[in-house]
């Protein structure tokens, strides 16, 4: 759960709201609850984001 105080300016809080959502992984999180995945493809996403993380560190590690 997320609390936000507003201080007059709804804008602001909005801003922030969204800030600390992407923060905590929560609106990618709703993002990819939205429809149902399929095992196959859930499958599919986990191993193409462990390739792009390990490509980052990769990248990292090279640079430095």
């Amino acid at each position: 759960m997320i609390e936000i105080e507003v201080r007059g300016d709804i804008e602001q809080a909005i801003r922030l709201l969204k800030k600390k959502m992407q923060l905590d992984g929560m609106k990618k999180e709703l993002k990819r609850r939205e429809y149902y995945e399929k095992p196959s493809d859930k499958r599919r996403r986990k191993q193409a984001e462990s390739k792009r993380k390990l490509r980052k560190l990769m990248m990292r590690t090279e640079r430095d």
